[in-house]
């Protein structure tokens, strides 16, 4: 893993199941973050993990959502209830 230094960095993690822990030191120098994902390579008999960054802010400033075909939608034409309004079945 590069981190774009020379300093090295050892760390030891937990498996469990599936999922395998990364030590606190390995995760701040390579600045991975809640909802990064991780990939995993194996390749000449040698271990070697990407970080694969979550992207922020991929919207526009001010998107509002999109509009349907024929204008804005009325949660009750696509089958859902306001909040608080029960169908009693009368």
């Amino acid at each position: 893993m590069s981190t774009g230094n020379t300093d090295k960095k050892v760390g030891s993690g937990a498996v469990s199941g599936n999922q395998a822990s990364i030590p606190a030191e390995i995760r701040e120098a390579a600045h991975i973050e809640d909802g990064d994902r991780i990939r995993w390579y194996w390749e000449d008999g040698e271990l070697r993990v990407e970080v694969i960054r979550q992207r922020k802010n991929v919207l526009p400033d001010g998107f509002d959502g999109f509009e349907s075909e024929g204008g804005s939608v009325d949660h009750d034409e696509v089958g859902l209830e306001p909040a608080g309004r029960i169908d009693t079945g009368d």
